[in-house]
């Protein structure tokens, strides 16, 4: 793309854990190579270790910045207070793109750049639902509620950029065709990411890699792999990453089960390193919008097995026997399969020559530079 000028870009996310961290880092690695001077906000109470590091590397790039404060994941009296810190940090950052990702990020960034451009500033409002809102029951009366908050926030929002058209799918049915600039864009993973990993000669047979919460669905994994070791009549094992909320309970229900010696659990580490410690990878998901890690496993050349929710199946393609649903026995089954002759089961997943030529970074960060260029020029 001819470069237009250098924009001033803020990301404003709540957790930095998972797909939307994730997400944001790429994007920034990406849009400072172009030339843009960017920033970031998000939550000061999530994540551990793991989670320092890469903010710590994210910080060094950052022109605008990188502020920390706290944000619920739900509603709260604490919002009046974050929320005033926050307009007062973006104000300062001067942004003319205020990029918001998820229900919080983008509340945030509809609020506060409508707050902005009423001081005279022309900042353009972009959100990503990245699922988020969209995960809610539109029949019952929080879903409901939400959904309504959504469409008046559209009335403050200059694009909307969906991850996958199940996303975009979604929002329409639940909240309405989107009344404002909108586009689909793909997630997007660099060269390097399309490399393949080996596995070590003591891998274990599954890997379950992600935040440890019932929307990831690692009691399904769990209730999987024993099924499985009992129709197969094989010591199956299998390695756990990740933390969050339900994890002690998971590694309960894995002891309750007698799975205990033969499921490993370790805390977060980078995707490519955990993909030698097992054959397979699995993401039981109940709910997603278009996950990294289906993404970055395949581009390792490692075999999947996903569920059939949210955009996996604009990944894995329809039709495959890799994609179950989210149930242990059609997981158990799936997974008996796999592990049965691996060979065979890598011949059903997609292509890499064709999956780098669809999910690159390249054409994901230069797509959106596009948009954002676009709002702004809908805004002079």
């Amino acid at each position: 793309m001819e470069r237009q000028h250098s924009l001033r870009i803020v990301h404003c996310f709540r957790a930095p854990v998972g797909g939307i961290f994730r997400h944001v880092r790429d994007l920034i690695h990406a849009q400072v190579a172009a030339g843009h001077r960017v920033g970031a906000i998000c939550d000061a109470s999530t994540g551990g270790a793991f989670e320092e590091a890469l903010l710590s590397e994210m910080r060094g790039k950052l022109d605008l910045g990188l502020q920390r404060i706290p944000m619920q994941r739900q509603i709260g009296p604490g919002d009046v207070v974050a929320a005033f810190r926050t307009y007062r940090m973006i104000g300062k950052m001067a942004p003319d793109i205020l990029h918001g990702h998820g229900a919080k990020g983008g509340t945030y960034a509809r609020l506060f750049g409508s707050m902005l451009r009423l001081s005279g500033s022309k900042v353009a409002r972009i959100y990503s639902p990245h699922g988020g809102s969209l995960h809610f029951d539109a029949a019952s009366m929080q879903g409901g509620v939400i959904f309504r908050v959504e469409r008046l926030l559209e009335r403050m929002t200059d694009r909307i950029i969906f991850v996958s058209a199940y996303e975009q799918g979604i929002y329409t049915k639940k909240i309405g065709a989107p009344r404002c600039g909108h586009a689909l864009i793909y997630n997007g993973l660099s060269d390097s990411e399309f490399e393949p990993v080996a596995v070590e000669d003591d891998a274990a047979d599954f890997l379950y890699i992600g935040e440890i919460r019932a929307l990831k669905g690692p009691d399904i994994f769990v209730g999987a792999i024993s099924k499985a070791s009992a129709t197969s009549g094989r010591d199956l094992k299998a390695v756990m990453i990740g933390d969050g909320k339900d994890r002690a309970s998971v590694v309960e229900q894995a002891q309750s089960a007698g799975m205990g010696p033969n499921i490993r659990f370790l805390m977060p580490m980078k995707a490519r390193d955990a993909f030698r410690l097992a054959k397979v990878v699995v993401i039981p998901s109940r709910a997603e919008a278009l996950p990294y890690i289906v993404l970055e496993a395949l581009a390792a050349g490692r075999p999947v097995i996903a569920s059939r929710v949210g955009g996996i199946p604009e990944i894995l393609g329809e039709a495959t026997p890799a994609l179950v649903e989210p149930n242990a026995d059609a997981l158990a089954k799936t997974m008996t399969l796999a592990i049965g002759d691996l060979t065979a089961f890598r011949q059903i997943l997609p292509d890499i020559h064709s999956l780098r030529e669809k999910f690159g970074i390249g054409n994901m960060a230069s797509r959106l530079e596009a948009e954002y260029f676009a709002a702004i020029r809908t805004k002079d």
